[in-house]
C-alpha cells in the first residue's frame, strides 16, 4: 500500500469527469486500498479517486466510523436543503459555506461488487457523498458557494 499525492487547486484534472468502473480488478482493489492509507494520513473525511490523478469513479469517505469503500457512487435523491462549512483536500487552508442536502439517499458497489444503498444519510456522512460525488463529476469545492469562511470563524 501507498501513500498516493493529493492533487491541488489549479491542477486541470479536478475539473474533468470521471469514468465509472466497468471491472473491478487488482487495478481498482489497488487503489481502493491506497486511497485508504492516504486519506488517513490526510485525516480528511472523503477522497475521491480524482484527487490522486486517476480518473475513475471509485470514492473513499471516513466520517470516524471507519472508511466506506465506494465504486461508481451515485446520489439517488436528495431532501432539504441547509448551509454547511466545508472544506478539501485538494484546498487546503480554504473553508467555504455550500448548500447541501438534509438527507441523502445513494447507492454505489463495494470491492466484491456487490450494490450497497445508504437510505437518508445525514450530516457528515451526507455532506462527505455530496462532495465527492461532485468530484467525480468535475465539480470542486469552490463552485457554487454561499460565501468564503473568514478567518477565524472556525475557532
Amino acid at each position: 500500500m501507498a501513500i498516493l499525492n493529493i492533487v491541488k487547486t489549479g491542477d486541470d484534472i479536478l475539473k474533468k469527469r470521471s469514468r465509472p468502473v466497468e471491472k473491478i480488478d487488482e487495478r481498482v482493489l489497488t487503489l481502493l486500498d491506497d486511497m485508504k492509507d492516504t486519506l488517513a494520513k490526510a485525516q480528511g473525511a472523503g477522497l475521491a479517486a480524482v484527487q490522486v490523478g486517476i480518473l475513475k469513479r471509485v470514492v473513499i469517505i471516513d466520517v470516524g466510523d471507519g472508511p466506506i469503500e465506494l465504486i461508481n457512487p451515485e446520489i439517488i435523491s436528495t431532501k432539504g436543503n441547509r448551509e454547511v462549512y466545508e472544506g478539501c483536500l485538494s484546498f487546503p487552508d480554504v473553508w467555504v459555506v455550500k448548500n447541501r442536502p438534509v438527507k441523502v439517499t445513494g447507492k454505489a458497489l463495494d470491492r466484491n461488487g456487490n450494490e450497497i444503498y445508504f437510505k437518508d444519510m445525514e450530516g457528515l456522512m451526507a455532506q462527505a457523498f455530496c462532495h465527492e460525488t461532485d468530484h467525480l463529476d468535475g465539480k470542486v469545492m469552490l463552485d457554487d458557494i454561499v460565501r468564503y469562511v473568514e478567518e477565524g470563524e472556525l475557532e
